[in-house]
């Protein structure tokens, strides 16, 4: 089973690089990245047809983040050609497609299959009743649901204004940290993994959230993004007085 996931996303993934190609947009991965966890969700549930209704509640949550999130980075990026961290990449790496191939489009297939496993894991294996993990969860996700939600909302109608080209957005819930967007997709996943303890070896799929937050938290998320805004007074001043990530934990 866990072959046939590996093989969709790498399916998926391919299709992905062909048509990111074509319109010369690598950061179409961006757009497809929700869709993706759908796809799988949706594969593995049809797997069995046993019904659980763990598998529907997952699958919904997952459903309702990934068409959010991919609407959301279209709406975000219409016209506006391929983002500044893609676009670097295609002005300074040799041998551009072969490398886009695998280290854009394969390495984040690598990450959909590792970040993806609660949701496959329960949809293959789900045959436990509803328990404390499942409400603990649903608490979870839905906390951070709002978080990436209505951050993105709020940051969205900031920059509609003329008045704000080029500040930062420092009110609202980008007040409590400076990624709120991004601790609420790391309580998304921590809230899927949840799903998945109630059933035998289910802790194996917290390496998912564990490895979305550190992602986010050290690696593609806050880091690149920040390297953007380094040096600029108003930012500077920003970083010393606001959390990162974690809301109102300024060592997080």
């Amino acid at each position: 089973m866990f072959t046939e996931i590996v093989l969709l996303i790498l399916i998926y993934m391919t299709l992905v690089f062909v048509l990111a190609q074509i319109v010369r947009d690598n950061s179409i991965v961006d757009i497809f990245w929700g869709l993706g966890f759908i796809l799988i969700a949706i594969y593995s549930l049809i797997q069995d047809t046993e019904p659980d209704l763990r598998k529907w509640i997952v699958t919904f949550l997952v459903a309702l983040w990934g068409i959010r999130l991919s609407v959301h980075v279209f709406m975000r990026n219409r016209g506006k050609g391929e983002d500044f961290r893609y676009r670097h990449w295609r002005e300074t790496w040799k041998f551009f497609i072969l490398r886009s191939f695998f280290q854009i489009f394969i390495l984040q297939g690598l990450f959909m299959f590792i970040i993806a496993s609660p949701i496959y894991y329960i949809n293959f294996y789900s045959k436990e009743p509803l328990g404390f993990m499942d409400t603990l969860g649903l608490v979870v996700f839905g906390i951070g649901f709002f978080f990436e939600a209505f951050a993105d909302f709020q940051l969205m109608e900031f920059k509609k204004k003329p008045e704000n080209r080029g500040r930062i957005i420092t009110t609202g819930l980008w007040e409590m940290c400076r990624h709120p967007n991004y601790f609420g997709e790391a309580l998304v996943w921590w809230g899927l993994g949840f799903y998945a303890m109630n059933l035998p070896h289910g802790w194996m799929t917290l390496v998912s959230p564990l490895v979305i937050t550190l992602l986010l938290r050290f690696v593609s998320g806050v880091p690149m993004l920040e390297k953007k805004y380094s040096g600029r007074p108003d930012w500077e001043e920003y970083k010393r007085n606001t959390a990162a990530f974690v809301p109102f934990v300024k060592f997080l």
